[in-house]
């Protein structure tokens, strides 16, 4: 997936969850936080952000805060914040024959008092596939949530349940940038998340983690990450 009219500014403050203030080109200008999450560790005054034109001029927010330059030792890593980039970059790599080829491949689909990211056939199986986002890393080991998640945790609970009933279901975990060699749950913040993935990982759920190629202004799944599920408090 790509993005247009990227422009570079320096982070200022979060006013809300949806909205930060940044400095761009000497002014300070409202922008759309394109991530609910704490992302504590992007946000940080004085880190260059990315800002993609929302193309609407009827908007309050002329700008979407889509990617910031993180400091790691020996320069910065680029990370993709926006919480719609996974799903897109995730249709991109299914059709492309990511998991194999598949039939019938759609968006949102509603099982049972669940809707997951993706589903499809698979040689007369049915295939259900939720999709993660994943910006949280130190190390370069990837976690994810990075706040709690009920949402998640009934999407995962949903997958066993399909799994245990013949269903191939995948937690497709989507790190939105390069340079991680692993990915963890995040024991310290939901143990319960750890939890439920050695349960669903035990019920016949797969569990994947993929890299993603990212710069300013593009996002595309790249390869996969190792996967270690044990509590590592």
């Amino acid at each position: 997936m790509r993005y247009s009219s990227i422009r570079e500014a320096a982070f200022i403050r979060r006013l809300n969850r949806f909205v930060a203030e940044v400095d761009l080109d000497g002014r300070i200008e409202r922008v759309h936080v394109k991530n609910t999450g704490r992302c504590a560790e992007l946000l940080v005054p004085g880190y260059r952000v990315y800002l993609a034109g929302s193309g609407n001029p009827a908007r309050k927010t002329a700008y979407d805060l889509i990617g910031v330059d993180k400091p790691v030792p020996g320069g910065t890593r680029y990370i993709n914040m926006d919480s719609m980039a996974p799903n897109r970059a995730a249709g991109e790599w299914l059709a492309a024959g990511g998991l194999g080829p598949l039939e019938d491949l759609r968006a949102e689909v509603t099982v049972g008092d669940s809707r997951f990211d993706f589903a499809a056939t698979q040689g007369g199986r049915p295939v259900y596939i939720e999709v993660k986002g994943c910006t949280l890393e130190s190390a370069g080991v990837a976690r994810f949530p990075d706040a709690p998640t009920l949402r998640g945790l009934k999407h995962v609970r949903g997958l066993m349940a399909l799994a245990k009933d013949g269903g191939r279901c995948v937690l497709l975990i989507v790190i939105q940038m390069k340079g991680v060699g692993l990915f963890r749950p995040n024991w310290a913040t939901q143990p319960e998340f750890g939890e439920a993935l050695l349960e669903a990982r035990r019920a016949g759920v797969e569990i994947l983690a993929l890299d993603c190629r990212t710069e300013p202004g593009i996002v595309e799944i790249d390869g996969p990450v190792e996967v270690a599920l044990e509590d590592d408090r």
